[in-house]
């Protein structure tokens, strides 16, 4: 999560040795944040809520808190790294990476695991607020300045919080669920909503509409970052659009990133900088100090 992979050897009982440093050599001279920790908090189930918190590099004082959530739901942010959503490049603005593993993880239990389905705002959600409270209380955190992002069901879930509360500075959706009877009848994965909802819309209507961002519209308040590929055939356009409009019409401070060539994931390398510049540039802006805030 903070250094990227280089090969290494490995035999029983002894610890890795590095064989290559490629790109050691490539970031050397550059301040990396140092290794991730571990944050467990309990659920509300009684589960055990697992997160990762990596920090920025030589932070003195407190930073503000971004929380990352990841897609699926059947998913989990590991300690590995990669070029889209780079936990590192995030921390390197400044911000203690807050990278929650909420109900539909996996690598926990099949339990874990499986208590999403038709639950997808529930337990997840109130993992991921009781993760914030934990760590807006490490000695390292400025507590009221947090930003929460996520892509896919991560994004699903950035909708569900903007309808459900106000604690957050800002929000970041990419390609997220806002209406998931509509995303029902334009997917590819069509298999997909009829497992986690239990069937399709026509069969538990009230499932889908209680599970819907789409459904809570009128709460948001939340300023929020929209982003949607076009070629996004996973969870369609018109769900990135439904949202925006959503906050639009309602006098929501909010911005599209649209990208006609792209879909679920952002890949190209011109693509990939414009969308973490605009990112970057959207939670530095509404987390910052009240005073300076939006200027």
């Amino acid at each position: 999560m903070a250094r990227p992979p280089e090969l290494a050897r490995q035999a029983a009982g002894v610890a890795p040795q590095p064989v290559t440093r490629f790109n050691a050599e490539q970031y050397a001279g550059i301040d990396m944040p140092g290794a991730p920790t571990d944050l467990w908090i309990d659920g509300k189930d009684g589960s055990k809520v697992h997160s990762f918190v990596l920090q920025p590099a030589n932070l003195s004082g407190r930073a503000p808190l971004l929380v990352l959530i990841h897609g699926g739901p059947q998913g989990a942010w590991e300690d590995q790294w990669g070029m889209r959503w780079n936990e590192a490049a995030f921390a390197a603005q400044g911000y203690v990476v807050l990278a929650v593993n909420p109900h539909g993880s996996t690598g926990y239990g099949h339990k874990y695991e499986e208590e999403i389905s038709r639950d997808w705002g529930g337990l997840a959600y109130d993992d991921i607020l009781r993760s914030v409270d934990a760590a807006e209380k490490l000695p390292f955190v400025e507590p009221g300045r947090t930003c929460a992002a996520g892509a896919s069901y991560g994004g699903y879930m950035v909708d569900w919080i903007a309808g459900h509360t106000d604690r957050f500075r800002c929000l970041v959706s990419h390609d997220g669920v806002y209406d998931i009877a509509a995303m029902y009848g334009s997917t590819e994965e069509l298999w997909f909503p009829e497992f986690e909802m239990g069937g399709p819309p026509w069969e538990v209507p009230e499932t889908y509409r209680k599970w819907s961002p789409s459904t809570y519209a009128k709460n948001f308040r939340t300023p929020t970052l929209v982003v949607q590929g076009e070629l996004d055939f996973r969870v369609p356009v018109e769900q990135g659009l439904g949202m925006f409009t959503a906050l639009q019409r309602q006098g929501v401070e909010s911005r599209l990133l649209y990208f006609p060539d792209e879909g679920h994931w952002v890949l190209k390398p011109r693509n990939s900088q414009l969308w973490y510049h605009t990112v970057f540039d959207w939670i530095r802006a509404h987390s910052a100090p009240r005073k300076q805030a939006n200027r």
